[in-house]
């Protein structure tokens, strides 16, 4: 089993139901390492857990009316443990999506832009396998340089302080951002093999300072 430590209230490893697909295959990505995890809306039961995960793939600005009716965006944004934002869900805890100009969580600094092609040979949405470089934190422990993981986006957060790791496509953007306890990679682990499963076991495993 993949350890966790005890920064909650309790050992409960938490995903965020919400009207975003991809939450499901998170799940089952964990369960494949040995890890347990309960998807729920519940309030008190996110404020307790030792880990948060808050995936998606969606639309920023009807996901983020859903968040706010349901007061999720207060509660992501109060958060003191270990949080981690997968996709859509590192897009919303920045400041600013382009995406029908909406104004996210933020946590991170970072606006999220759509891509623009420079030539006609890029096709947006970025479908499929891309190298990291610039890894910072223990979340990419054991990650090598150049290591490829798989993403499907259109949008981007642009790099600044916060950004820990870096991809390449049409032009640099940050794949992975923190602040604090906040984590989020615009990448998919859970599509991402070996790779991907190593980046989850060193968030649940509190290898990340």
């Amino acid at each position: 089993m993949v350890s966790s430590d005890n920064t909650g209230s309790s050992d409960e490893i938490v995903i965020i139901r919400y009207n975003a697909g991809n939450i499901l295959s998170v799940q089952y990505a964990l369960e494949r390492i040995g890890a347990k995890a309960t998807v729920t809306d519940d309030a008190g039961r996110i404020k307790e857990a030792s880990k948060v995960i808050f995936p998606g793939v969606g639309e920023a600005s009807t996901t983020m009316a859903y968040l706010r009716e349901r007061k999720l965006d207060t509660l992501i944004g109060s958060l003191t443990q270990p949080v981690l934002g997968i996709c859509l869900g590192m897009q919303l805890m920045c400041r600013y999506s382009e995406e029908n100009d909406t104004q996210c969580i933020g946590i991170f600094d970072e606006s999220v832009r759509l891509f623009h092609p420079l030539t006609g040979g890029e096709k947006v949405p970025q479908i499929g396998w891309n190298n990291i470089y610039d890894l910072q934190t223990g979340l990419f422990k054991g990650v090598a340089e150049q290591t490829y993981i798989y993403s499907v986006h259109s949008y981007y957060a642009e790099t600044g302080s916060q950004t820990i790791a870096k991809a390449n496509y049409i032009q640099p953007y940050s794949v992975a951002l923190r602040k604090d306890n906040f984590y989020g990679v615009q990448f998919h682990p859970e599509k991402s093999a070996g790779a991907g499963e190593h980046i989850l076991r060193n968030f649940l495993n509190g290898s990340i300072d």
